[in-house]
């Protein structure tokens, strides 16, 4: 079995004030390959998951180039202009990626 395609994995998070992201520190898919850290928006993270890119939450195996330790894909769940992000359940209004690191 192959292992699940994702268009980027979701490293670190920033969170403002309201608890939405504002910032997400993510390394992305460049074909065969995956780039170095990426700093993204919330509005560019918003149009790149309408687009039907896969996110998922980890980090990079040390040495071992574009491999990494995965988690749970993220969601955008919500009306337009209030969606919201989560790996689970997220609380009313807010943005919850469980177990990614604040930065």
């Amino acid at each position: 079995m192959s292992p699940k395609k994702y268009d980027g994995v979701i490293e670190a998070v920033h969170y403002n004030a309201e608890g939405r992201v504002e910032q997400v520190r993510l390394y992305e898919r460049r074909g065969a390959v995956f780039s170095d850290c990426v700093l993204l928006g919330r509005d560019d993270l918003v149009r790149r998951i309408k687009a039907r890119k896969v996110f998922v939450i980890g980090q990079r195996r040390p040495w071992m180039g574009s491999s990494f330790e995965t988690g749970a894909q993220i969601h955008l769940t919500g009306p337009a202009g209030k969606e919201v992000f989560a790996t689970d359940n997220p609380p009313i209004g807010r943005d919850h990626l469980k177990g990614v690191p604040e930065y």
